[in-house]
């Protein structure tokens, strides 16, 4: 039962994760910790962390973390097949769709708005990850700043900018 449940949660995030990356976190909070229990948010909170730190697609270290905890290897194999199947499919089958009506105004009209929700979303999956309240210490809103400026001015590559924020944390 477990499995087809890690399956089911999966396959579902994967349906609904759009834009990737930071975009799935709600979704993932809102059926691990909320409607399971799987996670307590403070577990959430610590695994978005860890995520952070190893590479790969978030989703699947969420899909094999969660999958793993509850049914082992196996659980983890079907949290993944879950979170991988939504969108190989949805691509291979809208590809003739979009290739026919990509110049269309109604398909950018509707794609300009989900890249909206999703920058949404990303932002509040941001300020959730952090902590809101940790945005009065000055040293929060510091690195996050040094960090950004890294980012987006310098053209350093944005793994060097995580090591060298790891390797800050350890000496601060």
């Amino acid at each position: 039962m477990i499995y087809l449940q890690l399956f089911i949660v999966f396959f579902r995030v994967g349906l609904f994760a759009f834009g990737g990356a930071y975009s799935f976190i709600p979704l993932m909070e809102k059926e691990v910790v909320e409607r399971y229990g799987w996670m307590e948010r403070d577990e959430f909170l610590e695994v978005s962390g860890i995520t952070t730190v190893f590479p790969g697609a978030i989703s699947v270290k969420y899909a094999t973390y969660v999958g793993y905890k509850k049914g082992g290897v196996f659980g983890a194999l079907a949290a993944n097949t879950g979170n991988f199947l939504p969108p190989a499919i949805l691509i291979m089958a809208l590809i003739p769709l979009y290739m026919k009506y990509r110049h269309s105004s109604a398909l950018s009209g509707s794609m300009e708005m989900v890249r909206i929700a999703v920058f949404a979303m990303i932002i509040a999956a941001a300020f959730k990850l952090i902590g809101i309240e940790s945005l009065a210490v000055p040293k929060t809103v510091l690195f996050a700043v040094l960090f950004g400026i890294l980012f987006f001015l310098s053209g350093i590559h944005p793994a060097f900018i995580i090591i060298f924020a790891g390797i800050l944390g350890v000496l601060i």
